[in-house]
């Protein structure tokens, strides 16, 4: 049965960046189909989708705060999943942002860009990917990219940088690991009302020019990716390797 491609059970997940927003969205969705969830925070504990989690009845959660900043946050944080449960599923959803003009852009601010939202990023993949070659276990890896892995934005040349190396970083995991039957795709979320588009949406010209480039004539929400993501986290996708899935509302249609 076609709906059976897309039960988790019996699968465990470990969402980055789940405390709020898309990442809460992704844990509950990834949980309703079926899956274990850890629940990762960097600053702010992941609790409440924890707990929003167990009510669903029948599925375990855990809470789990690593700073992804830090070189060996991801390290800290893969191992601390490890005591909870064998991980399946890995999606990246962490990630920073940094606003300012290029030519007065910092390099702290671009190296912790860099980290959080691309190196961290990237060892998790290392470590979940190595962990399922040497048990020669299938595995699914999502990673959140960007509109900006396909457009360069205004003001922020660190985090378009960054997920433009998330793209060309998933492709490329995807033709060495796809024949071991790891499944390494991304998302690629439009204008998403989030805490880190809070400066777009208080800007009312930036809002109204956002919303008139948009199709579908509004913001997304956290809800709207819930359903790629289940998609590319299931069987459904077994054999979708290194695509990045753009989810939108028609944004790079226009």
């Amino acid at each position: 049965m076609v709906q059976d491609l897309f039960n988790l059970s019996g699968k465990t997940a470990l969402v980055t960046g789940s405390s709020a927003g898309l990442g809460a969205a992704i844990a509950v969705a990834l949980a309703e189909a079926g899956a274990d969830v850890i629940c990762h925070g960097n600053l702010h504990p992941a609790s409440e989708t924890c707990r929003k989690i167990q009510q669903l009845g029948g599925r375990r959660s855990a809470a789990i705060q690593a700073d992804l900043a830090k070189p060996l946050g991801a390290q800290e944080l893969f191992e601390k999943a490890g005591a909870f449960a064998a991980v399946d599923i890995v999606v990246n959803n962490a990630g920073t942002i940094k606003r300012m003009p290029a030519h007065q852009y910092q390099l702290e601010d671009w190296d912790l860009v860099m980290q959080v939202n691309l190196k961290s990023l990237f060892q998790l993949c290392q470590l979940a990917g190595r962990q399922w070659i040497e048990n020669k276990k299938p595995g699914k890896i999502l990673n959140v990219a960007s509109l900006l892995a396909f457009q360069g934005g205004i003001t922020v040349p660190a985090y378009a940088a960054a997920k433009g190396g998330v793209a060309q970083l998933t492709k490329a995991l995807a033709n060495e690991w796809a024949e071991r039957g790891i499944n390494v795709n991304a998302i690629a979320p439009g204008y998403m009302l989030t805490d880190n588009t809070a400066a777009l949406q208080q800007d009312k010209t930036r809002d109204r020019q956002i919303v008139e480039r948009i199709p579908a004539k509004r913001w997304g929400a956290p809800a709207d990716v819930r359903g790629a993501a289940v998609f590319l986290c299931s069987a459904a996708s077994d054999y979708v390797h290194g695509h990045v899935l753009v989810v939108d509302g028609g944004w790079l249609s226009r």
